[in-house]
């Protein structure tokens, strides 16, 4: 019900040496049918709850901060907007002319960068391929290296030039001086239009990785600040349609058009509003209810609450919009701790509280079938390597009790009481974890709930590995989402599920050599063999369960009768803010 197919013409599209394939609609012209031509001008008004505004490229994380990403960020590839879920997942040039030309190993990447697009700097200037080979050196910085930095570990010579930072006493200017003055053996720029970027290895998925936010160019007066600070943010310079008006902290974010910007080199974003604004720190309820009444236009990082999904739906309100997802919503199990005299250590342990959901419960409490589905392994549906086979299945994915109740007695462990950690502001998971609760009491297991607030779950409390250690925490609901679109396995796999410094998602310093293996033979398997070895990497890593897969749920969002062109900008999971159009 879930998936997100690949467009029948992307494997031609990727192949060893790729062609042009077209390029994305007009989105602001009218049509031969005589469609409309849309309305610009006027401010797009977005309420959200959580503050994920990151303004430097190099940290963005999470799915929604995408959507801001899109309109003050440009990539070397990018996405249409649309709601063809086959279209919007295939790769365009977006800084660069078209997509690369790649040798016939596999190894080499050209880039042709569009000589028209231009920094919003105070005088604006080209951005050439000196910019985006500073932006790629910039990922892994010691001040705030990105999550997805070893992603680019196929470069040539990429985790060399890592290395040589200083990560001991980092400084803005030793950072600068580095990024500026010493080189990347596989980033090459011949030319200010020129990028060749050499990997050691075929990396099938290389070109989805170049769409992501952190791999953004950089402009030179960039890196005389510290990444993300309040100067930086402050002097911040844009590569896209918008740039940062104001911004303070969990209360709103203000862009405004940027003067530098080329409608003419940029054809996946039409900047159709003069103005976007976004208001932090409202709740699912009031964000709605705000929507509907007209006072703002759509929402940002969060979806219809279950409830009014069913009323909306029941009134076949036009103005709901349900897009497939490919996330997966787990259940983090510690191993690290002492908790239980260690009993989470035990893989017997972890395997026997994989019996213990009702997972056709939690999708009742999320609407029923029509909005989610239990989960299976590491992979969502619409993901390369989803299996539909559960290792672990259930009568009706309803649970099994008892079976959990004998396999800890197998296991030598009784009277488990385990703190379960979640986002206590968000619209659903509170009542899951009361469900979860209500589960594992039937095994005899006693859950303490431990409600965070949005604003800290993640970046205060389950990244600062001293409270996993300390067992502040022994279950933890958290969803993942693929990094990129298409076939994004190993953005769900590498920073969940192994085990270098820089994967801060991966909560209990997971490890198995044996699904790393088959990870590296996925990445260079052909493209029709990869999704059999992906399903392996799952099975790999279910063997020694680190958590508990849940459920999969389709985005339900909404919009006002303002917005015209709501389409998905795919990595976002949202509506393209750079596409949307509001009337008067």
């Amino acid at each position: 019900m879930l998936n997100r197919p690949l467009a029948a013409g992307l494997a031609a599209c990727l192949s060893l040496v790729l062609a042009a394939c077209g390029g994305p609609a007009d989105t602001q012209s009218p049509s031969s049918s005589g469609e409309p031509v849309l309305a610009t001008g006027g401010t797009l008004k977005i309420v959200g709850n959580d503050d994920h505004a990151q303004i430097d490229p190099v940290s963005f994380a999470l799915v929604a901060t995408n959507s801001i990403a899109r309109p003050i960020t440009r990539q070397l590839i990018s996405y249409e907007a649309s709601n063809d879920q086959a279209a919007n997942v295939i790769p365009f040039g977006d800084l660069a002319e078209d997509l690369p030309a790649i040798s016939e190993d596999g190894l080499t990447y050209t880039f042709k960068m569009r000589g028209n697009a231009m920094w919003d700097s105070a005088t604006p200037r080209a951005i050439t391929s000196k910019d985006m080979a500073n932006g790629l050196k910039k990922i892994c910085n010691p001040l705030r290296p990105a999550y997805t930095t070893t992603y680019f570990y196929s470069i040539v010579g990429f985790e060399d030039f890592c290395k040589g930072y200083d990560a001991d006493k980092p400084t803005v200017a030793d950072i600068k001086k580095h990024i500026l003055e010493d080189d990347v053996a596989g980033i090459q720029t011949p030319d200010d239009s020129t990028l060749v970027i050499k990997l050691d290895s075929p990396t099938s998925d290389f070109i989805y990785v170049l769409s992501l936010p952190n791999a953004s160019p950089v402009p030179v007066e960039a890196l005389d600040y510290e990444p993300n600070s309040p100067d930086y943010i402050k002097n911040y310079i844009s590569s896209g349609p918008y740039t940062v008006d104001e911004y303070v902290n969990d209360q709103h974010l203000y862009l405004k058009r940027s003067a530098g910007w080329v409608a003419e080199s940029d054809p996946l974003r039409a900047a159709n509003v003069d103005r976007i604004e976004v208001t932090f720190g409202v709740s699912a309820d009031a964000a709605m209810q705000q929507v509907q009444v007209g006072d703002a236009d759509t929402t940002y990082g969060m979806q219809v609450p279950p409830v009014q999904f069913v009323t909306l739906s029941g009134a076949g309100d036009e103005k709901l919009v349900i897009y497939p997802s490919p996330a997966t919503f787990f259940l983090w199990i510690n191993s690290v701790s002492d908790n239980n005299k260690g009993a989470l250590k035990d893989t017997k342990v972890r395997q026997a509280l994989q019996y213990g959901v009702d997972k056709a419960a939690l999708v009742q409490q999320l609407g029923g079938s029509e909005t989610a589905e239990p989960a299976i392994g590491i992979f969502g549906s619409g993901v390369v390597g989803h299996s539909t086979v559960d290792p672990y299945a259930t009568t009706g994915n309803s649970g099994d009790p008892e079976k959990v109740k004998s396999l800890l007695a197998e296991a030598g462990v009784s009277g488990l009481k385990l703190k379960l950690a979640f986002r206590s502001d968000n619209a659903v998971e509170p009542a899951i974890a009361q469900i979860i609760q209500q589960n594992f009491a039937k095994a005899d297991i006693e859950i303490e709930l431990v409600p965070k607030p949005s604003s800290d779950f993640y970046g205060q409390f389950m990244m600062v590995h001293e409270n996993t250690k300390t067992g502040e925490w022994d279950l933890s609901l958290s969803g993942w989402n693929p990094t990129w679109a298409g076939g994004g396995a190993r953005s769900v796999y590498q920073p969940q599920f192994t085990y270098p410094p820089e994967q801060t998602y991966n909560y209990t310093d997971y490890n198995s050599d044996a699904a790393y293996s088959l990870m590296k033979q996925a990445m260079a398997a052909p493209i029709d063999e990869a999704p059999a070895i992906w399903a392996q990497v799952s099975d790999a890593v279910m063997a020694d369960p680190p958590v508990i897969p849940l459920y999969s749920r389709m985005n339900i969002l909404y919009h006002s009768e303002r917005v015209a062109n709501y389409a998905e900008y795919v990595l976002a999971q949202e509506g393209d803010w750079t596409n949307m159009a509001v009337s008067p």
